[in-house]
């Protein structure tokens, strides 16, 4: 039988499993041992590189820890509309001098899939995640019978509905502030485009009322007094992202760091130009001139603009760069990961006390 979430920490705070580099083992051992939940990212990463990320997780840490999967996608349907994405990239490509990547017409995406699961199920770690859909049944029961608890993230009370009735042991309920990719179960544009989504407070209480299961609220959460009122309107757990993204301890590039506070940027928005899929970042040059005409097709896009991300990153250009972020960004502060633990937990007890801000911290 799975542990509850809530007893696998002494805070009711998450870090966000932030894939491409940025939830490494350093970063989740640092928020484990202050107290929180920490996270690793296997989206985008092989079945083994996955694996030894845990090996060298399990060896900075004795803390439980939790491990995020990307849910394979359907195979692309529209290759046309990738085709001409890649020729309006082609200025791209010429500029920062690295090809455009290449696309398997016949993939959706699978990311080494049932590999990440045999591994997890044959060497079990305390918490799995999913994000961009909802397991199987079987899949459910055979972490509860490792003794794993099991996270999906949805968006819609309609979809925690689903992973409850799939079996999961918790839903993580992702509001539109969220900085990354939306965890939407199905990514249909005709439905609801890049634009569309409900805010964290509103999706907490509607998903408090619709399921009987632990609920972990993420979105735009920067402060402990933001964790209380989620905690109040009915989550269990908060989970940050981008708070913990300026950490020293988190993979993410110097210039994705900087930009989190750099005036230049000013706003951020939910955008396909990056990888096909609706995710929020700071509104740069690619975003600008891309994001209208990006199709939808992830996880193709994702891989055709790979390199040049890449190479805007080498190049020291920000304006190139997929510069993830949720709409509190401005409020990121540079401290070690467990430290910023340790003023969020205290923000949360004044939060919740009534006491003046910096109170609860003066006095414990």
């Amino acid at each position: 039988m799975p542990t509850a979430l809530t007893d696998l920490c002494r805070h009711p705070i998450v870090q966000a499993p932030m894939a491409g580099g940025v939830a490494c083992p350093e970063l989740a051992a640092a928020v484990c041992e202050a107290g929180g939940l920490g996270f690793l990212a296997g989206g985008y990463k092989t079945a083994d590189g996955m694996y030894q990320e845990i090996k060298q997780l399990r060896g900075l840490t004795d803390r439980p820890f939790g491990v995020n999967l990307f849910m394979p996608q359907p195979a692309l349907a529209d290759m046309a509309a990738v085709e001409v994405y890649r020729e309006q990239l082609a200025g791209e490509a010429t500029w920062y001098e690295t090809p455009l990547g290449e696309i398997d017409p016949c993939g959706g995406g699978d990311d080494g899939y049932d590999a990440k699961l045999a591994i997890l199920r044959e060497d079990p770690v305390p918490v799995v995640s999913f994000h961009f859909g909802c397991p199987s049944r079987a899949v459910f029961d055979a972490f509860a019978e490792v003794g794993t608890a099991t996270v999906v993230t949805v968006t819609t009370a309609a979809e925690a509905q689903a992973a409850q009735w799939s079996g999961a042991d918790a839903v993580c309920v992702q509001g539109v502030e969220a900085g990354g990719h939306q965890g939407t179960h199905r990514d249909d544009p005709q439905a609801d485009g890049t634009g569309a989504g409900i805010g964290l407070l509103s999706l907490v209480a509607q998903v408090h009322e619709a399921v009987q299961i632990p609920i972990i609220a993420a979105g735009g959460l920067m402060r402990g007094s933001q964790i209380a009122a989620v905690l109040a309107a009915g989550a269990d757990m908060a989970q940050l992202g981008t708070a913990f993204l300026v950490t020293p301890e988190s993979g993410a590039h110097t210039l994705h760091k900087q930009a989190l506070t750099n005036p230049l940027f000013t706003r951020t928005e939910l955008t396909r130009a990056f990888s096909g899929r609706p995710a929020r970042g700071l509104v740069n040059r690619f975003l600008r001139e891309h994001g209208p005409y990006a199709p939808a097709a992830y996880p193709a896009v994702h891989h055709l603009t790979s390199g040049l991300r890449k190479a805007a990153a080498k190049a020291g250009d920000a304006q190139g760069m997929a510069l993830w972020a949720g709409q509190g960004h401005r409020m990121a502060r540079e401290m070690p990961a467990g430290r910023l633990v340790e003023v969020l937990a205290d923000e949360l007890v004044a939060a919740r006390a009534g006491l003046p801000r910096g109170a609860a911290g003066a006095a414990s």
